[in-house]
């Protein structure tokens, strides 16, 4: 299946993505998490393209797209999720599966209660709408929210070391050979630019919002009732597994399966992610 690297431009910014499959499909975005990119998708893209057309991009400040800095662009999850809209706008893809991982839960579900019409349904592997789903590594946030200041901020500094990256990976896998050193590598080379630490700082303070915005997401989940398929790495030590239970209270057409391996399940689970997705969305309405 082939895999075309573009770039679009939005408001001067090159946004790079991944794109693969027939347009005519059904559209699923992939949204990355943090500190990673479109590049976390790599092996599942091509599991996907052959029923949906694939789009997975990197925001600003990410993978390779462009990077301006702190003074050039306000990093805010709200400001990313409109970039992706208005990328997605500029493809001429009026509605899609939303899949979310870590930062791309913030950014998608933006995305989703501006334009509640578009969405088709999620796919959300360790991303959360709700506080009981932060992990002990938030307490750095928790902090920095609370009093931004030299220590806090120092503090926080450590999620975009080498060891921390290293450590997302790694911890909670069930097949230790199948995890590439390519993926933490290539993060750390795009953390490790300069500037870079300025902008996962100021994305770290900003997350707050999204917890204040936890209630309205879960209104829109209990309102437009989107159907979405849970794929949790189970132990994922950043996002616990009361925050993947927490969807099925909002949800009556969820389905949620625990997956083994950690934050990054696709390292060693894409194949799988890939069956239960064409399964979930096929029962539905696809492919009859």
């Amino acid at each position: 299946m082939v895999i075309l690297y573009k770039k679009a431009n939005i408001d001067g910014l090159d946004i790079f993505f991944r794109e693969a499959g027939n347009p005519n499909h059904p559209a699923i975005i992939l949204l990355h998490g943090f500190p990673s990119s479109s590049h976390m998708f790599r092996d599942l893209i091509p599991l996907l393209a052959d029923r949906f057309h694939v789009i997975a991009p990197d925001y600003p400040g990410y993978g390779n797209s462009s990077m301006p800095s702190t003074k050039e662009f306000s990093y805010t999850f709200e400001n990313i999720s409109l970039v992706i809209e208005k990328l997605l706008e500029k493809l001429c893809i009026p509605r899609y599966i939303l899949y979310m991982h870590d930062y791309g839960g913030p950014i998608g579900f933006r995305l989703a209660i501006r334009h509640p019409e578009r969405i088709l349904g999620f796919v959300i592997q360790n991303a959360v709408a709700n506080e009981e789903g932060l992990g002990k590594p938030f307490d750095l946030f928790k902090a920095l929210w609370a009093n931004r200041n030299p220590a806090t901020e120092k503090a926080f500094a450590e999620l975009v070391t080498f060891d921390f990256t290293k450590k997302q990976y790694l911890t909670g896998v069930c097949h230790p050979y199948l995890i590439s050193p390519d993926g933490y590598s290539m993060d750390q080379f795009f953390l490790d630019r300069p500037g870079n630490s300025q902008i996962q700082l100021e994305l770290g303070y900003d997350y707050r919002t999204n917890v204040e915005q936890y209630p309205l997401w879960q209104q829109y989940l209990r309102t437009c009732q989107p159907p979405t398929l849970i794929a949790w790495g189970k132990n994922d030590f950043i996002f616990t597994l009361e925050g993947a239970l927490a969807f099925g209270k909002e949800l009556t057409h969820s389905e949620t399966c625990f997956l083994c391996g950690g934050h990054f399940v696709l390292e060693e689970q894409s194949r799988h992610v890939s069956e239960l997705i064409k399964s979930f969305f096929g029962r539905m309405y696809m492919w009859r």
